[in-house]
């Protein structure tokens, strides 16, 4: 397994996935999403996972407000927003190779050993 963490140091919900694969020993990079964001390649094989970029947008967050998305009609400049600030991202992503999930799955995760 390859496990990368994409989250935010104060997302609880990061922390908990973190321990999870902590407390069973399995490695894992852990990555700032908000500071480091998320490659074009990763992007894409996360939004093919997860069934596509409005499932990776945190609407309730202050970025998406101030970036005005929501009255964007053109998807292109809303992805392009999305990867340009990456705080915009729900949290965590966890990603494992072509597999990926948001949010903390655990049930998921337990699968993919």
């Amino acid at each position: 397994m390859n496990i990368q963490i994409f989250g935010k140091p104060k997302c609880f919900d990061t922390k908990k996935a973190e321990r999870y694969f902590k407390e069973r020993r399995i490695k894992f990079q852990a990555i700032d999403i908000a500071k480091f964001g998320m490659s074009k390649g990763e992007y894409q094989s996360v939004k093919s996972a997860v069934g596509g970029m409005e499932a990776l947008m945190d609407v309730n967050s202050k970025e998406y407000a101030n970036q005005y998305i929501a009255h964007l009609a053109d998807r292109d400049d809303k992805e392009q927003r999305l990867l340009e600030n990456p705080a915009m991202f729900k949290t965590p992503i966890v990603r494992n190779g072509k597999k990926a999930t948001i949010g903390y799955h655990p049930e998921i995760w337990s699968e993919w050993s």
